[in-house]
């Protein structure tokens, strides 16, 4: 899919939403993390982990640091299939 997200094999679609808006509305941890992340996250689908995360671990946190953990499973997965076990990144 041609775009500014580069080669990769993980899940894309378009959406009809105001991501801008959504991004202002997340908490403001959150927004600093998505500012930050690796991957090009949804607002929507980083507020649903992070409430998840923070359930399971009653921190705000863990809850960014199982979010972290999260991110680095989908770029290990994506690096596994794109570049091979050989990569540095397909390790973690």
């Amino acid at each position: 899919m041609p775009g500014n997200r580069g080669k990769t094999s993980l899940k894309t679609s378009h959406r009809n939403a105001h991501p801008m808006r959504d991004f202002d509305r997340l908490p403001k941890e959150l927004r600093h993390w998505v500012s930050h992340a690796k991957l090009p996250w949804r607002s929507k689908t980083v507020q649903v982990k992070y409430d998840q995360a923070l359930r399971k671990t009653g921190s705000p946190k863990a809850a960014l640091a199982e979010l972290d953990r999260i991110q680095d499973k989908l770029v290990s997965k994506d690096t596994r299939r794109l570049w091979g076990e050989a990569h540095p990144e397909a390790a973690n």
